[in-house]
């Protein structure tokens, strides 16, 4: 799996911001925001939007506040920064934001059951991950969806995973990540399949063909 784009850091954070707005209203899908594109990129912006629950504002502004922080970021990435992506996204969510889950958790509609997470375990994986002679963007991927299926937070698995994601992509040209509206269906389908049998070969191909995006492709 190579990367599909070569872009500079440079091109690749204009990428990002460019698409800032629609990255932030998918990701919303997963916590089941129910605002309009429209709505999304007025919070965005910091205006008020009548008909939307505090909540939902709450999910698109630290969406926000995680993605701008990615763009501005420079550094390796390890736990702490993943926990940094964690602290913004579940900011005033859950019961500890921007650090590892201390108890046990339930992930809806499976069986498998992730175990609490310990801090050694997980660093020497995401080492693993990193160092392994692959290409960033399937590092990427591996990444993304080792954090989502062993829930190393509280709250906001998901929708770290995916800001962690789009940080390895942005800093290394590969592109932007991007699950959109549209393909929720299927995704959620292939991500409950993972959740069960741990195999993510399936999710990260289908997600390599259909979720990258570049200059020229996005």
């Amino acid at each position: 799996m190579q990367n599909k784009f070569h872009l500079t850091l440079q091109e690749n954070r204009f990428l990002a911001k460019k698409n800032i707005v629609e990255v932030i209203h998918s990701i919303s899908r997963l916590e089941n925001v129910n605002t309009t594109f429209p709505q999304t990129q007025t919070i965005v912006s910091g205006m008020s939007v009548s008909g939307v629950s505090t909540d939902d504002v709450q999910v698109i502004l630290n969406l926000k506040n995680a993605w701008q922080f990615i763009l501005k970021a420079d550094s390796p990435f390890n736990l702490a920064f993943a926990c940094k992506i964690n602290g913004f996204v579940a900011y005033n969510e859950s019961l500890a934001w921007g650090e590892l889950r201390s108890g046990n958790v339930g992930i809806s509609g499976v069986a498998y059951v992730p175990d609490i997470p310990q801090r050694q375990s997980v660093e020497q994986t995401f080492a693993q991950i990193i160092n392994q002679p692959i290409s960033a963007t399937e590092k990427a991927l591996k990444l993304m969806y080792y954090l989502m299926r062993n829930q190393l937070f509280w709250d906001g698995n998901k929708r770290t995973a995916i800001i962690c994601a789009n940080y390895l992509l942005i800093q290394a040209g590969a592109g932007v990540l991007n699950i959109n509206e549209q393909q929720l269906e299927q995704w959620h389908e292939l991500l409950s399949q993972f959740y069960e049998s741990g195999e993510d070969a399936e999710i990260v191909e289908w997600t390599y063909q259909h979720c990258l995006y570049g200059i020229g492709n996005d």
